[in-house]
């Protein structure tokens, strides 16, 4: 797999949950949020949505947690649960610092984001696009073009 990441704009987000119906859609023939791998923080007093999903961490807490084995990380980055290993502990999910493993309490088995094999649909169908899938060097040349832009306009102040 490319050695690309999801960059999330929450400032883009509007919220519509377009993304969490899709990913349910594909992977659980259902619409369901609490079947998606991505799912949206919303702070509505405040306006603000913030997507989250798997960071696909270098050393993922939740492999090293899982009692059985059922949680791995793959030569190519991937981490992926084997939910016919898994044995509904929930440990992997309390061990994601970041709230990203999901639990399927109709199949009792941990759950997570697998970038549709390299061809994330949410991000496919995030029609503000807000979820995008790059190359983390893109990512980064963004977060330094906004935060330059930023103090471009304090100074201008």
């Amino acid at each position: 797999m490319e050695n690309r990441a999801f960059y999330i704009d929450y400032h883009k987000c509007v919220g519509c949950g377009t993304c969490e119906m899709v990913c349910s859609l594909v992977h659980e023939q259902a619409c369901s949020p609490e079947l998606s791998r991505i799912r949206v923080v919303r702070y509505r007093k405040k306006a603000y949505n913030v997507p989250i999903t798997c960071a696909f961490c270098e050393k993922p807490p939740c492999v090293d947690i899982c009692p059985v084995g059922a949680v791995k990380k793959g030569d190519s980055g991937d981490v992926y649960v084997q939910s016919e290993m898994c044995i509904g502990c929930h440990q992997c999910s309390l061990a994601c610092p970041f709230g990203h493993m999901n639990f399927n309490f109709n199949k009792g088995v941990a759950f997570k984001c697998d970038r549709c094999g390299g061809d994330p649909q949410c991000v496919k169908f995030c029609w503000t696009g807000a979820i995008q899938y790059i190359f983390p060097q893109v990512g980064l040349d963004f977060k330094r073009t906004a935060f330059s832009d930023q103090i471009v306009r304090e100074l201008k102040e």
